[in-house]
């Protein structure tokens, strides 16, 4: 298994918008592709109060490519997105990184 976490640091402000969209669009069209999440955080205490952190399990690095990619084109993504933003942008970077569990990972 291969889990991507994904860091999104907001525009100052935005993140209800990010929230938003990913529960109302982003998750339901995730579904279609057969995207597996793994967990969604806000940042209680650290860096930053406007970042969203979340992981998604991959079976393999070739199902990420295939299903991501799906993912970025899809017509109804590309709507969500855009709706989602007509008063302006929401996140101002992501930062993602694939990881391996470990032999004595609780997560496998």
């Amino acid at each position: 298994m291969i889990y991507e976490m994904r860091i999104y640091r907001c525009v100052p402000g935005r993140l209800p918008a990010l929230l938003k969209r990913f529960e109302t669009a982003t998750l339901k069209i995730w579904e279609k592709h057969g995207i597996r999440q793994a967990g969604f955080f806000t940042t209680l205490i650290g860096e930053s109060s406007q970042a969203l952190t979340y992981f998604l399990a991959w079976e393999s690095l070739a199902e990420r490519e295939k299903k991501w990619g799906a993912f970025v084109t899809d017509p109804d993504w590309l709507e969500a997105r855009a709706k989602s933003e007509a008063d302006g942008q929401i996140v101002g970077n992501i930062v993602s990184q694939l990881l391996t569990p470990t032999a004595f990972s609780a997560v496998k």
